[in-house]
């Protein structure tokens, strides 16, 4: 079977070991693919631009199943990502859109996958600082935000761009927010 018919799979790799099992699997003979970035770092006595690993933590590899054992014995290889014991592969479709945005000479970074229903804070506009529960209604992102107590809530409409997770947030200066 040729490597252009087998399925993309996600590799779960140790930190910062991506280059290093992405190489290991090349020399091994699979067809791998670690979509990278440009990051700038700033330390306190210098800044430098760095190429990082778009998916943190994974790699992806074209890979018969049957014949994983060479990567799982790869130094640095966690796991093939799957549910359960069951390796799951990737839709190519979602590869290949990885694969031209990459190439494609515009800026890409990762961006945290906001949830229906995940806590998130708003950094940006008017709303600033204010958390509650991301809810998307007839194309538009809402904020709903409870009252726990009264067991009622509010929707606000939000631009989605301004809010993230609140587990990558910082914490919150006020601990209530005034409404006019």
């Amino acid at each position: 079977m040729s490597a252009h018919n087998l399925d993309w799979y996600a590799i779960h790799v140790k930190s910062r070991c991506e280059k290093s099992v992405f190489e290991q699997l090349n020399q091994k003979g699979f067809e791998s693919f670690l979509p990278m970035y440009w990051s700038r770092r700033v330390w306190s006595d210098r800044v430098k631009v760095l190429q990082m690993p778009l998916f943190g933590g994974y790699i992806f590899c074209r890979v018969d199943m049957e014949k994983r054992l060479p990567i799982l014995q790869t130094p640095g290889v966690i796991n093939v990502v799957g549910k359960g014991k069951v390796a799951v592969p990737i839709d190519p479709a979602q590869i290949e859109n990885i694969r031209a945005a990459v190439n494609s000479g515009q800026n890409v970074q990762p961006w945290p996958r906001l949830d229906l229903g995940e806590r998130v804070r708003v950094e940006f506009g008017p709303l600033q600082g204010v958390e509650g529960t991301l809810l998307r209604y007839k194309n538009a992102s809402q904020l709903i935000l409870a009252v726990d107590l009264m067991q009622r809530a509010i929707a606000v409409e939000v631009d989605e761009d301004w809010v993230v997770p609140c587990r990558n947030a910082a914490p919150l200066e006020h601990d209530a927010v005034l409404v006019h």
